[in-house]
């Protein structure tokens, strides 16, 4: 029987020739790959405040990080973003076998015996951007006041149908738990660019519609080290818990507490050779280190007045989704990798107009702000910013139909999601829907194909950012997924 494979072989014997080698050349690998990460980012990557990466960048990219709202719940595109003015003719008449070609519906609307057409409810005006303008929704003015600066793409689509495989799908690029997020495998890639805070933060906001359950797995590390995992900030006096010392003990006592458990950790790791004993140590050096970091990261005493009006009223609510927009920028300015804001409550079944209101009225001013004050500080052109949520809603209505009431089920054929910045083309639309928002017709764009997208932009090769676990090497894209030339700069 393979020693290393056996659960009662001898820790103590560790050292195999397997192993030896094995740590011989995963050892060459990491100094090459620290050359080569000093040759792509310039020798301020090896300064004193730099964490190095694992794995270092393919070629040199044009996003140093990433910002990434996640609207759970899935918003309509049909609302929002795709603009189907020929649809106000077809109200409450069933969607065409044609159209809808027998495809898979969930069980809250198989059991109808209608599917009528609801055309939004709310008004949609051009914007003039690179092309030859874009229709968008009344719901987002200050978005659509942006819209020189956003691609959109209209016929993203994914295979999942419900909410919790579609968030594990768009988080780790497969339906299954147990793979590590997005945010994990960009830490795992590139490293950190400040020492005191989190490679990957997570912020996020309760909204006002029907709520999907937020599971902790959407941010974690799966199988890559968990120092990759990504950290929750709270709305709460203690944006971490137990970052404060308890009373009775000083920061000097806490130091001297840290250094005897790191000896401690030092032994157990020459002994077992386990990666997750040094993930330990390097998570209670950062807790050590956050201690003084995120007191000033979330206190906004720093900030102009001019700013927090520019965000909005709501600003000033620790938690709502203005103030994790000011930190979103105040994370990017401090070098936090990847930053990811989850906004609740998009999951509008029925009373659409009136969720569709109360969210839009939360999140348009904040994330229209944010992209500002990041362009006027010199940060978007190299953050990468996501806005997208699971899959899109159907263009029939869920339940009773009126002009001024409906809802829509899940709709995973197609819908929108836009970027900006980080050397995403700005101000194009790219894909196409036919007259119902039901099928692609054009440029069709999968979940993997956005990822690889991304990963060019942050210097990777998808298909070359692996990690072996279990014998095989597993990535982001799992098998498939392509860069999509046409949304590059």
């Amino acid at each position: 029987m393979n020693r290393e494979l056996d659960p009662s072989f001898d820790p103590g014997l560790k050292l195999t020739r397997r192993r030896f080698f094995s740590n011989t050349l995963r050892t060459a690998a990491s100094a090459l790959g620290t050359a080569a990460f000093a040759e792509l980012c310039g020798a301020d990557a090896l300064a004193q405040d730099r964490v190095l990466p694992v794995v270092g960048p393919h070629h040199r990219g044009k996003a140093k990080r990433v910002i990434y709202f996640h609207m759970e719940g899935a918003p309509s595109q049909l609302d929002l973003y795709d603009h189907k003015p020929t649809l106000v003719e077809r109200f409450n008449e069933d969607l065409p076998d044609s159209i809808r070609q027998g495809q898979r519906l969930t069980g809250m609307t198989s059991g109808q015996s209608r599917f009528p057409v609801a055309p939004t409810a709310f008004r949609f005006s051009r914007y003039a951007n690179r092309q030859d303008g874009v229709w968008l929704s009344e719901l987002i003015p200050h978005t659509a006041s942006l819209a020189n600066e956003l691609c959109f793409i209209h016929s993203m689509h994914t295979d999942a149908i419900n909410h919790e495989p579609g968030i594990t799908f768009f988080q780790t690029g497969n339906q299954q738990p147990g793979r590590p997020s997005f945010g994990s495998w960009v830490g795992y890639g590139l490293g950190s660019m400040n020492k005191n805070l989190p490679t990957f933060v997570v912020l996020i906001t309760q909204g006002t519609g029907n709520m999907q359950a937020l599971s902790a797995r959407f941010w974690g590390s799966g199988f890559l080290p968990s120092e990759h995992q990504g950290c929750r900030l709270r709305a709460a006096a203690d944006p971490v818990l137990f970052l404060r010392d308890p009373k009775g003990v000083l920061r000097r006592d806490r130091r001297r507490m840290l250094d005897l458990v790191a000896q401690l950790d030092g032994i157990e790791h020459d002994r077992t050779n386990d990666p997750e004993t040094a993930a330990r140590l390097a998570q209670q050096e950062m807790a050590f280190r956050m201690q003084m970091s995120v007191p000033d990261l979330v206190d906004f005493a720093d900030e102009d007045e001019a700013t927090l009006a520019m965000y909005g009223e709501d600003v000033k609510k620790p938690g709502s989704f203005a103030a994790n927009c000011l930190l979103a920028r105040r994370m990017a300015e401090r070098g936090v990798r990847f930053i990811q804001l989850y906004m609740r409550g998009w999951d509008a079944h029925n009373n659409l107009p009136g969720e569709m209101r109360a969210q839009c009225g939360a999140v348009d001013r904040a994330q229209a702000a944010l992209l500002r004050d990041l362009k006027r500080r010199g940060l978007l052109d190299d953050t990468l910013v996501l806005w997208a949520g699971e899959f899109g809603r159907t263009v029939y209505s869920q339940g009773e139909l009126s002009k001024t009431n409906y809802g829509r089920d899940h709709h995973p054929r197609c819908f929108t999601v836009w970027l900006a910045g980080g050397g995403i083309q700005p101000g194009i639309t790219y894909g196409k829907t036919d007259d119902y928002s039901y099928n692609i017709v054009e440029n069709p764009v999968e979940v993997h194909d956005l990822h690889a997208t991304m990963l060019h932009l942050l210097g990777f090769d998808h298909t070359r950012l692996v990690y072996k676990h279990q014998g095989r090497d597993y990535r982001l894209t799992d098998v498939a997924g392509k860069i999509v030339p046409a949304l590059l700069a």
